[in-house]
């Protein structure tokens, strides 16, 4: 036989890595021996020891270099990893050298088992069904069954192959199904056909797992399944988690003699959420979650079936199965010359362009530019990718992959020309800068949360999660939903800067939200610019009054900037909203501009159910608004409204009226503030300010409501006498119409 001789000198490869052991001559038993015959571990191919390897390859003679026999003196090429990232093709070897040929300007040529799939001889010496429930997460599913098969080691040049790319070898039939996965990136698996039977028939059944299903896969870890994985099943049990692991009851031993090879396409974003629930990143979910192309799935099964056929023996026992559903098939992108190189800034002729998309095996039809009568189609191209290329569906992908091809580092290099005009301002910019700075110097403090929530989120908030949108990819559990108004994500802070030692602040937050109640009319999602702010006060002052005002005064303090002053209507009991479900309407008032009558959002204290649901204190409010609201307002405001400080000082007067409570603090404001411009010297401003609402708790039928006006006049030193006299005639006639006792 032909063995692997390590002579003295030379370390043992498997111990290179850890504590290098380097042979040497010397006597045992009496006699010298000269270095050693290796075990496929001793040659850091596999685990096994038992035995001396012999050397399989039929053009091998005695002194040959075992490297050179095996083709091993090759080269390591390290690619920069985010050319494989989006590209499902680049997960295989094949796709690796024809990326790298196409970069090299050369051509490349897939096998001819590859483009064209291997006719195989079907027979139905074998029963095999195959019931795929789930087509839409499964767009192809492909099956054969092969009999009398021989389990065993594989040629050491298989085991070499797989060993160098960090797979250890199996046995022949796991081994191939993994050969051609590293080849083509399409994962295969190799079901024993007799232990699939005996759970109720050969029949795989695709579906999702049921409620409270366990598998054990392959390594014996138990899976206690979600009802949303795909499983691959027999009529009793599931036999192998879909796209990511198989079943430990039908996994191909020593003692199988029929076998079902399995080629099949999953939806990659299932993949990836089974994989990251269950912490199973296998190289097969780590391909599917790339979104390999369904047309391939003819061609790899194909092959693997001929390969197992010549390496393990056996025969083709059944028909070849293939369940599929409507798939993306690669489509033709047209585009031109002069689109290319406008958008790369090169000089390709036409024949450039086409030389580098056959390089990659695309399909160019440039047979335009052979027709004189249509000069102007001259630079017409029809690019039909290759099936493998699933990520090329518009002009600017093909711009795309001429650049990567022709080389990025080649195109010239000129610097943009930029016009010397001064850019215009962002207006909506520059109002949140302005926000920002006056929320800051009013004591608030700014925060930055994530624009996505939970859903338990939006529920504690009183928001419906079904009107958010929800991502079907996203990064972890606690990001799922778009978030629908700001609020909700600034209430979660509170209780833990209360836990932390902030008894009385406030927070706010400028940012987008989304919502399928305020989408476009294409059904798009409309981004929604807002401003939320939330007060609270965790040992609030026995005179502190309701923390309503507490929040209504940074809006008046906030809006004062603008020159905006605001009214404040009641919350009708059947408004449904989202930027209104967290407040307790009753204690919250919708709030428009006096100037312009511009509705900018709410101000108010929060529903009992939401204060418990986020653990606030007894005092707490907030506000949210609509930033380009604010934008509209001071965009329709009068900018000629500038009024000069008077130079003569104002005077400030109290006036306590006592009223039903069936009148709202509302409609007295607004009728002290018409009675005030009505009865006031014309040469005096009036502005006028909540003080308190106070109601004796011996009678409950009326409430008293402390108002300050503050009077100023650019004409003269006002005297308490003409304040006295404003006031007496606001009574007076308060009394008549709201019978109004000044107290």
């Amino acid at each position: 036989m032909l063995a692997a001789w390590l002579p003295p000198g030379i370390g043992v490869p498997s111990t290179l890595n850890k504590d290098p052991l380097k042979l040497e001559a010397r006597e045992i038993r009496g006699e010298v021996s000269n270095g050693m015959l290796a075990s496929a571990s001793e040659l850091g191919i596999s685990s096994d020891h038992n035995g001396i390897v012999e050397i399989d390859e039929p053009k091998a003679e005695p002194g040959q270099l075992f490297a050179d026999v095996y083709k091993l003196n090759d080269f390591v090429i390290d690619i920069e990893n985010k050319m494989f990232t989006h590209r499902p093709d680049l997960f295989g070897m094949m796709g690796i050298a024809r990326e790298l040929a196409g970069i090299q300007g050369q051509k490349f040529t897939s096998p001819d088992w590859y483009s064209k799939p291997i006719e195989l001889k079907e027979s139905n010496d074998l029963t095999l069904e195959v019931d795929n429930q789930i087509s839409d997460l499964v767009p192809r599913f492909m099956a054969v069954a092969i009999s009398g098969v021989k389990v065993g080691p594989s040629p050491l040049w298989l085991q070499i192959n797989l060993m160098r790319v960090g797979i250890k070898p199996k046995n022949n039939i796991v081994d191939i199904t993994n050969y051609f996965m590293q080849l083509t990136a399409q994962p295969l698996h190799a079901y024993d056909y007799d232990k699939v039977k005996a759970l109720g028939g050969a029949k795989l059944i695709v579906r999702k797992a049921k409620k409270g299903e366990k598998i054990k896969a392959l390594g014996g870890k138990d899976i206690a399944l979600r009802e949303d994985d795909i499983v691959v099943a027999s009529e009793k049990e599931a036999v192998g988690l879909g796209g990511v692991i198989g079943g430990a009851s039908t996994e191909v031993d020593d003692n199988t003699k029929n076998i079902i090879l399995e080629c099949a396409n999953f939806d990659m974003y299932c993949i990836r959420r089974t994989s990251m629930a269950h912490g199973l990143f296998t190289d097969a979910s780590t391909r599917f979650t790339k979104g390999q192309s369904p047309l391939q799935c003819p061609a790899v099964i194909a092959k693997t079936t001929d390969d197992i056929l010549r390496i393990c023996g056996g025969k083709v026992a059944s028909k070849l199965i293939d369940e599929k559903s409507k798939f993306k098939n690669y489509q033709a992108v047209d585009t031109s010359e002069k689109f290319i190189n406008q958008k790369l800034g090169s000089k390709l002729s036409v024949d450039n362009i086409v030389l580098l998309l056959k390089n990659v095996e695309f399909e160019v039809n440039d047979q335009f530019n052979k027709v004189p009568e249509f000069p102007e189609a001259i630079d017409d191209l029809h690019a039909i990718p290759p099936n493998w290329r699933t990520d090329i569906e518009i002009p600017e992908d093909v711009v795309e992959e001429v650049g990567r091809l022709y080389g990025f580092n080649k195109l010239p290099k000129a610097l943009p020309k930029r016009a010397i005009n001064p850019s215009n301002s962002n207006k909506l910019v520059e109002l949140k800068d302005q926000l920002r700075s006056t929320l800051a110097s009013l004591g608030a403090n700014e925060v930055l949360t994530y624009n996505f929530a939970h859903g338990n989120l939006l529920t504690k908030a009183g928001q419906n999660p079904k009107d958010s949108y929800k991502l079907r990819n996203a990064l972890s559990p606690e990001l799922q939903y778009y978030r629908q108004t700001i609020t909700p994500s600034l209430l979660d802070k509170i209780h833990p800067n209360i836990k932390a030692g902030h008894d009385k602040f406030a927070i706010f937050e400028i940012g987008k939200s989304h919502n399928k109640i305020h989408s476009k009319t294409d059904g798009l999602p409309d981004e929604l610019e807002m401003l939320a702010l939330v007060f609270a006060d965790k040992k609030p002052a026995k005179n502190a009054g309701s923390a309503y005002y507490s929040a209504r005064k940074y809006l008046d303090e906030l809006m004062a900037k603008f020159g905006l002053s605001l009214d404040y209507k009641p919350v009708a009991d059947d408004m449904k909203y989202p930027v209104t479900a967290p407040f307790d309407f009753k204690r919250s008032a919708l709030v428009t501009t006096k100037e312009t009558g511009t509705f900018i959002g709410i101000v108010g204290e929060y529903k009992p159910k939401v204060a418990a649901n986020f653990k606030l204190p007894q005092t707490a409010a907030g506000f949210e608004i609509g930033t380009t609201h604010v934008l509209e307002a001071v965009a329709k405001k009068d900018q000629n409204d500038y009024v000069p400080l008077a130079k003569y000082p104002s005077t400030e007067q109290d006036i306590c009226l006592k009223v039903s409570t069936n009148i709202s603090y509302e409609k007295l404001f607004v009728e002290v503030e018409k009675l005030a411009n009505q009865h006031k010297p014309k040469d005096v401003n009036v502005s006028i300010a909540p003080v308190d609402i106070y109601q004796d708790e011996k009678d409950k039928s009326h409430k008293q409501i402390t108002l300050r006006l503050n009077l100023v006049s650019y004409e003269r030193t006002l005297t308490i006498e003409i304040a006295n006299k404003l006031l007496d005639e606001i009574a007076d006639s308060a009394r008549k119409s709201l019978q109004a006792q000044r107290i």
